[in-house]
């Protein structure tokens, strides 16, 4: 049987994609797309939009979230949250308290840029911003990117706003054992994002899938856009020996901005059990 074409990591302009939540969908659906789920950044403004579009392209749809948290030493891991319902109390208090801290993170940063000849990186950051609250490093690359100091925005993070570079800005964020709270709460399924980009020692990134399934935390995502061959080797592994369900997710942010387009992931190893698994 062929293997389902699920896409479960996807942003819009809601946080820091470049298409509306309705313009994700239908991309999705013409790239072959049979299961969906919008997981913008610490918001779920669009997924009532998305789904809607979903609805009326006959797609198979759920409702997400990508939760920004803090683990060791400043190293900031996303958890995304599948099948979740967007009207749960602790999850939209707990996503707004996450939300609460990027503008003042956005100021550091335009603040530091200044210093390396980089100006107005607030103001222009901005132009790019759909919510302001939920202003982000994506946005600044772009003006970066609009104002000739780089070719395109995964230059500006390697020379500028990765961990070391002259715009990065720590940052507190929710805590792993808070995370995992709200999305159990709201009844969703936790997933570690594009687990092969944090850059942890063995015994720390050993420590944090400890942490995760010890909290509730159910998958992987074996598959990420950002992620090549050997690493989606290695996290079989992990999925095998953690027991975790492996996700699939392309970690699309708009066209010419991502590494790969919606759907257009390779099937993940027939060993692994999905996570879709529990939602189909």
């Amino acid at each position: 049987m062929k293997p389902l074409n699920a896409d479960l990591h996807c942003h819009s302009t809601v946080s820091d994609g470049l298409l509306p939540p309705a313009e994700v969908v239908q991309r999705a659906q013409a790239n072959g797309v049979e299961l969906l789920a919008l997981t913008d950044h610490d918001e779920m403004g669009g997924v009532a939009e998305a789904r809607a579009a979903a609805d009326a392209l006959n797609l198979r749809f759920l409702d997400g979230v990508e939760i920004s948290i803090s683990w060791g030493d400043d190293q900031t891991v996303h958890i995304v949250a599948l099948g979740v319902d967007p009207g749960n109390v602790a999850l939209t208090q707990g996503l707004a308290q996450v939300r609460s801290g990027r503008d003042a993170r956005a100021g550091r940063m335009a603040a530091e840029l200044d210093k390396v000849g980089i100006h107005n990186a607030y103001e222009g950051a901005l132009k790019f911003v759909s919510n302001p609250a939920l202003i982000s490093r994506a946005h600044f690359a772009r003006y970066i990117v609009e104002c000739g100091h780089a070719k395109d925005t995964k230059t500006v993070f390697e020379h500028w706003l990765a961990k070391g570079k002259p715009g990065y800005v720590e940052h507190s964020w929710a805590t792993l054992e808070d995370a995992l709270g709200w999305i159990v709460d709201a009844g969703g399924t936790a997933v570690i994002a594009h687990p092969a980009r944090y850059r942890l020692t063995s015994t720390e990134r050993r420590a944090l899938y400890g942490a995760f399934k010890d909290l509730g935390g159910l998958g992987i995502e074996v598959l990420s856009g950002s992620q090549n061959e050997e690493d989606v080797r290695d996290l079989a592994r992990v999925a095998r020996e953690f027991g975790f369900l492996a996700s699939r997710g392309s970690d699309f942010h708009g066209p010419g901005e991502s590494w790969i387009d919606l759907g257009k992931l390779p099937d993940l190893p027939p060993d692994l059990t999905p996570v879709w698994s529990r939602f189909i």
